[in-house]
Order: structure tokens, then C-alpha cells, then sequence
């Protein structure tokens, strides 16, 4: 590797990476692997491209935008079955971070007394391990006494503020904070896990065309950058402050605050637990699972093949 470290600007190879979200917290440890001058020092000349309510990294990575993208299972493996060949190369993020956040007051305890109650629920891909779980539950979707009112959340936690929804989707390390920056304290809430409901479905994964996978070069460019990255994860978890300055320093909008990213910095790192970057199988195996089983309307029809390898964290270990 020292080829690599030693290596003039004009020998880094360039890899373009597609975020699933805005500049924040949840992608600290690219932001801080590039910082670090991680992602150099493994020969790569790496691009961030933030994502946004109007990008979706399938697209962006189909029409050639990006060689590699962040992307929640649901979503990749829909797109894959659409015809879209996305693989996951690496599993940064072990737990899902979807929760929903009742307030106390709507008589909630338990998923048993969702019955009748309206939900906010987002959209765009975000909706499957939540039809899931209502399925599993029995609950029908559709509204009505015996079922659930889904209302459309956008990105935000307004519904629950304006009382619109009984319950509302959020993130472990974003929305749920802006509940209670919003007022509402803790012990006015409760909050269903989607990890301890069993129906968790795999977030912030990476992802590739299939067709990068047949180039052998593309495959060490990928481990390089895996590496690179997790090791931005590991600074990230140890130094969760200087990350969240790292991504305010990135953050062109100026939208984010120091406190939030702080937080959310934090919240990430527990998601991100101690992972390598290998994918666990079997969480691969509960997602498709979940998906499978969205009653009348799964997510996908069949299970998919080819949808994940270990070929680039298997070559990671080697280096």
C-alpha cells in the first residue's frame, strides 16, 4: 500500500458516492474517511454527492452518476427486481434506526392498540417494513375501526405536533429529536423500535451495479474504499464531536445545527455498532423476509438472487 500513500494526486483512481439523504450526521464516516485523508491514502480520489428529497441513488446510479451509492435494502432490492442489477458490497449500519413515536396521551402501549389509530408513515421506498409490520399485526391499512389510518408524513414531525397523528415515523437519530426539541418530553412518548418488532429491515447499506463486479480492478478500487470508510466510522465513533463539525464543515445549505449533527453523530454510532463493513447474512435474510411478507402487496415477489456478495469485504480483509 505504500505505493498507494506516496502516490502523486494524478495516480488517485476517482470514485463518485451517492448519499441517500442531505449532508448530515448519518453519513459522518465518508465525510471523515475523506477528511482524514483516508480515502487517499488508499489511492482514491472519492466525490460525496448529497442526496435530497428529489434524489433517488437508483436513478442517479443507473444513468451513471455515481459508481457506488448509500441505500436501504427495501429500496435496492424493489429496484432489483424491477431489472435495476444492485448489489450490496457492504453493510455499514448492523440495527435499523425506523422507529414510530406515539404520544402517550393517544392511549398507546402497545402495537395491540394501533387499532383505529391514524400513523404517519413515509413514502418513496420507506413504507415497506412498515406495511410489513401491519401485516404481521393483522391490521388492515386501509383505515376503519378493526384497521389503521396511514397518513403521508413528509419529511418532518408535524403531524404529531398538530396532533394530525397519533403515531409518526421516525429515525432514532433525527426525528425523534426534533419531538423533543419541539417541546414534547420524553415521558409524554412512547416508542416502538422496528428492530425490536422484528420487522427491521437493513438501512445505509453500499451498493453497486452488478456489472462493476466483473471488473477485477473495480472490485480492489471498492475494497480500498470500504476500508477507507469504515475507518472513517471507527473515527467517527471515538471522536463523535469532531465528526459532526467534519459534516457542518460539509453541509453547503448551512440547514444544520452543531447540537443536532452532535446528537445524531452519536445515535449513528450505535448503529453502526462495531461493524467491518460485512454484511450478516442473516439480517440480509430477515429483510427479505419482511418484504415478502407485506401481505396482498409484498415488496417483492421472490426472493432475490445475487442481491448481495462478500467479494469486496472478502478482499478488504486481505489488505
Amino acid at each position: 500500500m505504500a505505493s498507494a500513500s506516496t502516490a502523486g494526486a494524478q495516480e488517485l483512481d476517482p470514485l463518485t458516492l451517492q448519499l441517500k439523504w442531505v449532508t448530515q450526521g448519518q453519513f459522518a464516516g465518508y465525510y471523515v474517511a475523506k477528511d482524514k485523508g483516508y480515502y487517499e491514502e488508499a489511492g482514491l480520489d472519492v466525490t460525496i454527492k448529497p442526496g435530497g428529497p428529489d434524489i433517488a441513488p437508483e436513478q442517479v446510479i443507473a444513468g451513471g452518476g455515481a459508481d457506488v451509492i448509500v441505500d436501504w435494502m427495501p429500496a435496492a432490492l424493489a429496484a432489483r427486481e424491477k431489472g435495476l442489477a444492485l448489489v450490496n458490497i457492504a453493510q455499514p449500519f448492523e440495527k435499523s434506526g425506523m422507529e414510530l413515536t406515539c404520544l402517550k396521551e393517544s392511549g398507546i402501549e402497545s402495537p395491540e392498540n394501533f387499532k383505529g389509530k391514524t400513523l404517519g408513515v413515509w413514502f418513496s421506498g420507506n413504507e415497506y417494513p412498515f406495511l410489513s409490520w401491519m401485516s404481521k399485526l393483522g391490521l388492515s391499512t386501509e383505515g376503519g375501526d378493526e384497521g389503521v389510518t396511514v397518513i403521508k408524513q413528509g419529511f418532518n414531525v408535524d403531524p404529531l405536533l398538530q396532533k394530525q397523528a397519533d403515531c409518526i415515523s421516525t429515525m432514532t437519530y433525527n426525528e425523534y429529536w426534533q419531538v423533543i426539541d419541539a417541546g414534547i418530553p420524553e415521558e409524554d412518548l412512547i416508542v416502538f423500535k422496528y428492530d425490536d418488532q422484528g420487522v427491521a429491515t437493513l438501512e445505509d447499506g453500499l451498493y453497486v451495479l452488478e456489472e462493476s463486479l466483473e471488473d477485477p480492478e473495480m472490485v480492489d478500487k471498492l475494497a480500498r474504499f470500504v476500508k477507507a470508510s469504515m475507518r472513517g466510522w471507527e473515527y467517527a465513533a471515538e471522536n463523535p464531536d469532531e465528526a459532526a463539525e467534519i459534516v457542518l464543515d460539509n453541509d453547503m445549505t448551512g440547514a444544520q445545527t452543531e447540537q443536532h449533527q452532535q446528537r445524531m453523530v452519536r445515535e449513528i454510532n450505535k448503529l453502526v455498532g462495531d461493524s467491518d463493513g460485512t454484511l450478516d447474512t442473516s439480517a440480509a435474510e430477515t429483510t427479505v423476509d419482511v418484504l415478502m411478507s407485506g401481505g396482498s402487496d409484498p415488496v417483492i415477489t421472490k426472493e432475490p438472487e445475487g442481491a448481495w456478495v462478500s467479494t469486496v469485504t472478502d478482499k478488504m480483509k486481505e489488505m
